[in-house]
């Protein structure tokens, strides 16, 4: 019997398949194993210090938001002798120091209804020393009452205030005022603003000598201003 050796269509496919060879002739392409890629390491780094960061923030806010209290402060201007109501207060939350006086919030009920011993404006937190009996000047000081229009005082006067009030000549034929040559000034320290309701004048309250108290009172309305001085300096 004799061996057929004729080739077979797709056997010589077959058999190239078989060997690692194509019908073409060429080797299959090989996969390439490609190396694992580093790009990510770096933004995984970045990503663990955010959280971190973020877990300190969130920390240190929490730490801050535990200091602070809720104490009481102006909700309006309140002037010396001025009985506090409710709606002359309200609730804040502030950080305040240990050694910081201020008034907790559960007091309001303890300082409704009692007189202010200072002026206070509003925005201002309530402390323990500016509630009580009205103010009284000690002896030898007294308290005037200035009626003062714009352009007479600076705006940012407040109590406390260290000031010279200045006798302003009136217009010819008016008032001159107290007797007196280069026009008298007299140091005084502010006790309390109130503005009128139509913001045409303010009383200011000043507390000064009693000699320049008397002189101050006599002085006619219009021709007093007074000059805001440094908290340090001599009178």
């Amino acid at each position: 019997m004799s061996t057929d050796t004729t080739s077979r269509p797709g056997t010589d496919r077959a058999a190239g398949m078989t060997t690692g060879r194509w019908i073409n002739g060429r080797t299959p392409p090989v996969a390439r194993l490609r190396p694992t890629s580093r790009r990510g390491v770096p933004y995984l780094v970045l990503g663990v210090l955010l959280v971190v960061v973020c877990v300190g923030g969130f920390v240190l806010v929490s730490l801050h938001s535990g200091d602070r209290r809720a104490v009481l402060a102006l909700a309006r201007d309140v002037s010396v002798g001025q009985v506090l109501t409710a709606p002359d207060l309200r609730e804040v939350g502030v950080a305040v120091d240990a050694g910081v006086a201020v008034v907790g919030a559960d007091q309001v009920a303890a300082v409704v209804g009692r007189p202010m011993a200072t002026g206070v404006s509003a925005g201002a937190l309530l402390t323990p020393a500016s509630v009580g009996a009205a103010f009284v000047p000690v002896a030898g000081q007294a308290v005037a009452a200035l009626a003062l229009k714009p352009g007479q005082f600076p705006p940012e006067v407040a109590a406390g205030a260290r000031v010279a009030v200045v006798f302003v000549p009136g217009q010819a034929g008016a008032a001159t005022g107290p007797p007196g040559e280069g026009g008298p000034v007299w140091p005084a320290v502010v006790v309390g603003v109130t503005t009128a309701p139509d913001a045409q004048t303010a009383v200011v309250s000043v507390q000064l000598s009693e000699a320049a108290a008397r002189q101050v009172a006599a002085v006619a309305a219009g021709q007093l201003s007074i000059v805001v001085l440094s908290v340090r300096g001599d009178r």
